[in-house]
Parts: C-alpha cells; sequence; structure tokens
C-alpha cells in the first residue's frame, strides 16, 4: 500500500470577529461565563451571503500556493461540512468550478466534527489504492448559518472557518513520513443529543419547522460533553496501543476544539504533557470540520510541528462520529 502524506495546508477565517461582549448584548450570557464553560474568547463570523464554498476556496488557494501547485494538479475533492451550500449541488461541485480544478472530482463528506479526520481517512485511501497521486481535503463550515443567537447554550460555542490540505504519495526518501494510521467509529444512538432536527426527509421544511426554529443546532450539552471526554480518550488510547506507542511518544496532540475542559481533560487522561497539547479555541470557537487543520497551522506557527513530528489528531461530534490519525509531518 502506498503511504499519503499531507504535503500543503492552508486556512481561512472570515475578518469580522464575534467577541464574548458582543455576545453579551445578544443573549443571556456573560464573558466570565464563557470564557469558564468553553475556553472561548471571541469567533470568526461570515457577512451575510458567504457560504462554506467561499471559505472553503480561500483555504484551497492557500494550500495549493505553498505546494505550487496548479487547480488542474487536484485529482479529487472530498469537503468535510454540515453546512453545504446546498443540499445539491455538493459544495465540493461547487467549490471545483470556483477553483477551476478541470478534471478532478469529488463529494462532500458528513461526519460534524469528526469530518476532517474521516474525509483525511478516505483521501489517503484513494492514494493508497493508487488511483490518485494529488487529493485535496477540505474541512469548511458555516455553522453561523444554523445557530440560534437567541440560544446560549449554541450560539457563544461555535464560529466559521475552513482549512485544506493536499494528500500526495510518500516518497522513498521520506517513506517514514504521512499518515501512519487511523481508527474511526460511528454510534448511531448518539444522535438525538446533537442536531439538527429538521430540513431532511424526516422533517421537511415547512412554516411549523420554521416556527419551531427546528433548523438550528440543538445540543444536550452535559450528553456531548461526556461522551467525548470518554470516546476521544478511548480512541486516543486505541490507536496509540495498535501502534506500540505512548502519549510521551507524540510530538504534539492536536484535538477537535469544541470545549478547553473536554480537550483538558482527554489529555490529561492520556497522560500528555500540557506543552504539546494545541489549544487555539480560544480565538476561533468550534468551527466543526475546519478546527483541526486550523489548528494544525498554529501548531506550526508555534513551532510545536515541523517536519518530522509526531502529531496525534483526534474527533467526536454529532451522530456520533469519533475519530483519530496518527501523522508523522512530512513537510
Amino acid at each position: 500500500m502506498i503511504r499519503a502524506k499531507i504535503s500543503a495546508l492552508g486556512c481561512y477565517t472570515p475578518p469580522r470577529i464575534l467577541s464574548n461582549s458582543d455576545l453579551e448584548r445578544m443573549v443571556e450570557t456573560s464573558d466570565a461565563w464563557i470564557r469558564e464553560r468553553t475556553g472561548i474568547l471571541e469567533r470568526h463570523i461570515v457577512d451575510k451571503g458567504v457560504a462554506t464554498s467561499d471559505l472553503a476556496v480561500e483555504a484551497a488557494k492557500c494550500a495549493l500556493a505553498q505546494r505550487g501547485l496548479s487547480p488542474t494538479d487536484i485529482e479529487v475533492i472530498i469537503v468535510a461540512t454540515v453546512t453545504p451550500d446546498t443540499f445539491f449541488p455538493s459544495t465540493a461541485c461547487l467549490l471545483q468550478d470556483k477553483l477551476g480544478a478541470r478534471g478532478a472530482w469529488g463529494f462532500d463528506l458528513s461526519a460534524a466534527c469528526s469530518g476532517f479526520i474521516y474525509a483525511l481517512t478516505a483521501g489517503s485511501q484513494l492514494i493508497a489504492s493508487g488511483a490518485h497521486k494529488r487529493v485535496l481535503v477540505v474541512g469548511a463550515d458555516v455553522m453561523s448559518s444554523i445557530i440560534n443567537y437567541e440560544d446560549r447554550a449554541t450560539c457563544v460555542i461555535f464560529g466559521d472557518g475552513a482549512g485544506a490540505v493536499v494528500l500526495e504519495p510518500v516518497s522513498d526518501s521520506d517513506d517514514s513520513m504521512g499518515l501512519l494510521d487511523f481508527m474511526n467509529e460511528i454510534d448511531g444512538s448518539g444522535a438525538p443529543y446533537l442536531q439538527m432536527p429538521a430540513g431532511g426527509s424526516r422533517l421537511p421544511s415547512s412554516v411549523e419547522t420554521v416556527r419551531s426554529k427546528l433548523h438550528y443546532v440543538h445540543q444536550d450539552g452535559p450528553q456531548v460533553f461526556k461522551f467525548a471526554v470518554r470516546k476521544m480518550y478511548d480512541v486516543c488510547e486505541a490507536i496509540l496501543k495498535r501502534n506500540s506507542l505512548t502519549a510521551a511518544d507524540l510530538d504534539v496532540f492536536i484535538p477537535h476544539q469544541a470545549n478547553r475542559r473536554i480537550i483538558e481533560a482527554t489529555a490529561e487522561r492520556l497522560g500528555m504533557n500540557p506543552d504539546k497539547v494545541m489549544i487555539n479555541i480560544d480565538h476561533y470557537g468550534n468551527t466543526t470540520a475546519a478546527t483541526i487543520p486550523l489548528a494544525t497551522a498554529d501548531a506550526i506557527r508555534q513551532g510545536k510541528l515541523r517536519k518530522g513530528s509526531l502529531a496525534l489528531y483526534a474527533a467526536a461530534g454529532a451522530g456520533y462520529t469519533v475519530g483519530a490519525a496518527l501523522v508523522r509531518w512530512a513537510y
């Protein structure tokens, strides 16, 4: 099997900032309450009319420029998102057109907060099979489009953003690099605890679903918190054990940025050195499929991630979905 590596990374967040102070004026909450429970100080929010594909194309352009590639060099586009521009056509189709990636095929992948890891897994296997040599994997969400800003339990958490990576085969000279292993699972019994109830075939859009605000994110916070802490640890421990590794072998732990307390609880159970744990939720909030690429970019900027570093990605999200990936950074 051919191993895939991440050869380039690009990220984009919209310039508009929604701070905790702004939210204090919109809903019954406080900066102190938000900081204590989530660790978030601010988040990026799109202007009206800006969609997921608009963020995705900016992130993709950055990744291609970093690698010196043309859009026509890309063979496959996988977009992880729960906020597609439309149900159909896919956001991957729209991104392909905006980029000018002629000849590429692709699809959207819905796995909520685990979306980037799932898309990374799928893209790497297209390369591992020998079918393709360059895959663009994008995690992008405009969560503000499905958030009820009268619901303080959810509106303080989410932000908008996008991250894109280029996947290519490792060469003979760097065959120790790339995606070393992955582990994913789902548990559909968790569906009621984090969902957007209406808009699909179960509850098609109607006057009543709009009036009842069923097109927004609905979350049972305590249930999601308990699941995330338990399963993020479980999947991390399992993938490390399968590769005869411990937390001490890692150079950096890059988890999904859902909640600072979830990240810290997971890292503590793993026995991670806090200096090796990447946390940037304070400035972005939970951008769903974009959190891991955004955190990866900040890990590079902070010197936590460099060529040869061993990184562990982990996420848990609506569905429930769970995922982890071991990556030896290639550049």
